[in-house]
């Protein structure tokens, strides 16, 4: 498929009975492993590419550094790749701009984009992320490609749950959805009243984080949740496995740990391409 084709597979997996379900990758093999498992589409997380390039989470590495990764994920599957791109690293429409042309260059099809950036504290304004947004939608339009928008509202990242939280997020919702976003990404709610409230007063797709409290798939399908993700914690487990295994061999002196893995053939394979 191209990247018009991508992208519109990518749109139409947000408007089905079941909810879009992304484990999100954060290397070239991670990907892989996705794509080989069926998955519809690839979803990199921003946490666990920074981690890898040597960064924290949170606008730490560089739009540069942070698109040169992507392309690498895109680069070794087949799929749509959406990826995440934080606050498209600056507060500007050029930022925004600059941000999905390089996506778009290196083979992404999607972005999420968040309404919080270093500087710019609690949340940017609603209309500086509409703007935003629609600057991202007319770049891809440019580019022909039909680009889709995550877009995220971080109103409920302080852990607070109260009526104006909710009223906040619903006027961003529709704003941002009105601007033209594809899905609106709500984190950090692990609550199924509150999910479902939102789910049914959002006009739109609707994308939870998937955490060790979060209702399972099958609550999130009934709740109306359309796109569900698990970020950075399929990297995080990964890298407490390492853990356990550096710990295994320097505290025990064993290997046990060998006897759960990939054979080297498989992964061989996995990236082994025409």
């Amino acid at each position: 498929m191209n990247l018009h084709d991508k992208a519109a597979a990518l749109r139409t997996l947000h408007h089905q009975a079941k909810p879009v379900v992304f484990v999100n990758a954060w290397d070239a093999v991670s990907a892989r492993i996705i794509e080989s498992l069926d998955f519809p589409a690839v979803a990199t997380t921003s946490a666990g590419i920074a981690y890898v390039e040597g960064f924290p989470d949170g606008h730490a590495i560089s739009r540069e550094r942070m698109l040169a990764h992507v392309a690498t994920i895109a680069g070794v599957v087949d799929l749509p790749v959406t990826a995440d791109l934080e606050g498209g690293y600056g507060p500007t429409v050029a930022d925004a701009v600059a941000t999905v042309r390089g996506a778009i260059a290196g083979g992404a099809v999607g972005m999420n984009f968040e309404d919080s950036v270093p500087g710019e504290e609690p949340l940017l304004p609603i209309e500086t992320q509409v703007a935003r947004i629609r600057a991202i939608r007319s770049t891809g339009e440019e580019l022909g490609v039909p680009f889709v928008i995550n877009a995220r509202t971080d109103v409920y990242h302080a852990g607070a749950n109260d009526d104006a939280h909710f009223v906040e997020t619903i006027a961003r919702a529709k704003a941002y959805l009105e601007a033209g976003a594809d899905c609106i990404f709500v984190p950090f709610i692990a609550d199924e009243g509150l999910i479902g409230r939102l789910a049914a007063a959002i006009p739109g797709p609707m994308n939870v984080l998937a955490g060790g409290t979060t209702p399972d798939v099958a609550t999130l399908t009934r709740l109306g949740v359309k796109r569900i993700s698990l970020g950075s914690t399929p990297a995080a487990h990964l890298l407490a496995a390492f853990r356990r295994a550096a710990l295994e061999v320097r505290d025990q002196g064993t290997y046990g740990f060998a006897a759960d893995r990939i054979s080297h053939a498989d992964l061989n394979a996995l990236l082994t391409r025409p």
